[in-house]
C-alpha cells in the first residue's frame, strides 16, 4: 500500500512540476531555461554552505557530549532540502529552499514533524544523551581498565 501511495505521490509531483513549468514558460518565455539553471546553481551553493554549517553544529554537539537532537534535525532538514533542490523543477526547488534557508528552516522542521512526528520522536528518544553519571573531574563508576593506544602506519603491513 505504501508503495502505491509513494508512486502516486511521485507521479503527482512530476505532473505538478510540468504544469508549473509550462505556466512559467508561457509567462516569461525562453527565460525559463536560465531561471532553472540559476535556481540549480544558487541551490547547490546554498546546500553546500548550509550543509557544512549543519554538519559542524552536529559534530560540535557530539564532541561536547550534548544530545544532538536539534543539530540532527537541522542536518536532516538540510539534507532533505538539498535533495529537493537537486530535483529539476521550480516547485521542488522552492520547497528545498524553504528547508535549507536558516530563517525558514523552522517552518520546514515543523512540517516534517507534522508528517513524520512519531518517527522523529522515536529517533530522538533512541539517541544517547549526555553522560550524567559523573560530574566534572569525577571518574566513572565501575572498574577502570588501564591501557595505551598504539597507532601504526596503515601503509605498512603488520609484522609478526
Amino acid at each position: 500500500m505504501r508503495r502505491v501511495v509513494l508512486a502516486l505521490l511521485a507521479v503527482g509531483v512530476v505532473v505538478l512540476e510540468v504544469v508549473v513549468l509550462v505556466q512559467v514558460a508561457q509567462l516569461i518565455g525562453w527565460w525559463t531555461v536560465p531561471l532553472l539553471l540559476g535556481c540549480s546553481l544558487v541551490g547547490a551553493w546554498l546546500v553546500k554552505r548550509e550543509g557544512a554549517r549543519a554538519w559542524a553544529a552536529l559534530r560540535d554537539a557530539v564532541a561536547a557530549g550534548e544530545a544532538p537532537g536539534r543539530s540532527l534535525a537541522d542536518a536532516v532538514v538540510v539534507l532533505a532540502g538539498g535533495l529537493l533542490i537537486l530535483v529539476p523543477g521550480l516547485v521542488t526547488t522552492v520547497l528545498g529552499a524553504v528547508a535549507v534557508l536558516p530563517f525558514t528552516r523552522g517552518l520546514a522542521k515543523r512540517a516534517f514533524h507534522a508528517v513524520l512526528g512519531h518517527r522523529l520522536s522515536d529517533l530522538e528518544a533512541s539517541l544517547p544523551g549526555p553522560d550524567t553519571t559523573t560530574g566534572p573531574g569525577e571518574s566513572p563508576p565501575g572498574p577502570v581498565v588501564e591501557g595505551r593506544v598504539v597507532r601504526r602506519d596503515r601503509s605498512t603491513p603488520p609484522t609478526a
